[in-house]
């Protein structure tokens, strides 16, 4: 009973144990899904706003190229959509009035895309008023297609750039949501393995405890139970060390009592004790 009872004891300490770092895991789990879940927000929302950022400045590019190629490249330009009149512009034409001029695309705050633009449809617009004098020599002259080249050339470049960063930017965003998910899942299955792995530590403790219980209890009742026993066969040696030390005496005393009662029989039956102790005193002295 003792080393059952030790057992348990042994037992429980160690769930115990077990239960408190399963418990702390699962915290410390709690709280890398949290930071990782706060930091995929936030690297998605600067993905959001770069990538805008991005388009926007392509956009803005091929505006500006194509604005370009209007001057010195007509075969190229594209010329923008027909615009839609409100039915008050309609009328105002239709009344030979003339329509406010749409403005003109205003690019990106802080990247230079701006005065850019504005600097290159200033030059073309000032060449279309006032064109350039003829070239001095023969060897000054270019054609215009020429003369814009290494302008469209720069801004081919800088939107392949920006093509490459956006494709790099989309690259990295969707791996990162892939290991993102990756670790929501594995981080998912590892809680629910400790959760249960916890569930069943801690009803194998309840279980430990409850047979403690009843082992201490059954351990108390065979102990008072033993205890009882010893002092009853105490008294018992007692009873058995007197008997034995009387024995004899008793035995001598019981003997005297069966011959008196013998005695007591024949002189009841009518004999005559007197004769007959006479009789037996005659054979001894003879004997």
């Amino acid at each position: 009973m003792d080393t059952a009872i030790e057992k348990n004891k042994a037992e429980i300490a160690t769930l115990t144990d077990d239960i408190a770092e399963l418990i702390a895991g699962i915290k410390a789990l709690d709280k890398q899904v949290a930071e990782a879940t706060a930091q995929r927000k936030e690297e998605h929302a600067q993905f959001i706003e770069d990538l805008a950022a991005n388009n926007a400045a392509k956009e803005l590019i091929e505006m500006a190229e194509n604005r370009l190629n209007k001057f010195y490249n007509p075969k190229l330009y594209v010329p923008p959509p027909k615009r839609e009149l409100s039915e008050e512009e309609r009328i105002t034409v239709n009344m030979g009035g003339e329509l406010a001029a749409t403005a003109a695309p205003g690019g990106i705050s802080g990247t230079g895309i701006t005065a850019f633009v504005q600097i290159r449809a200033h030059d073309v617009e000032a060449q279309r008023v006032a064109p350039a004098p003829p070239p001095e020599t023969w060897d000054a002259y270019k054609k215009k297609g020429e003369e814009s080249s290494g302008v469209i050339a720069m801004m081919d470049h800088l939107e392949n750039d920006l093509t490459k960063e956006i494709a790099e930017m989309e690259t990295d965003e969707k791996n990162a949501q892939e290991e993102y998910e990756e670790l929501m899942a594995d981080s998912a299955a590892k809680r629910a393995a400790d959760s249960k792995s916890l569930a069943e530590k801690e009803a194998r403790k309840a279980d430990t405890e409850a047979a403690l219980q009843k082992n201490t209890e059954e351990h108390k009742a065979k102990t008072a139970e033993a205890m009882a026993n010893a002092e009853y066969i105490h008294s018992l040696h007692q009873e058995c060390d007197w008997l034995l030390k009387y024995f004899d005496a008793r035995k001598q005393a019981r003997a005297g009592e069966v011959d008196s009662l013998k005695r007591a029989k024949a002189v009841l039956s009518g004999a005559d004790y007197s004769l007959l102790q006479t009789a037996r005193r005659y054979l001894r002295r003879s004997a």
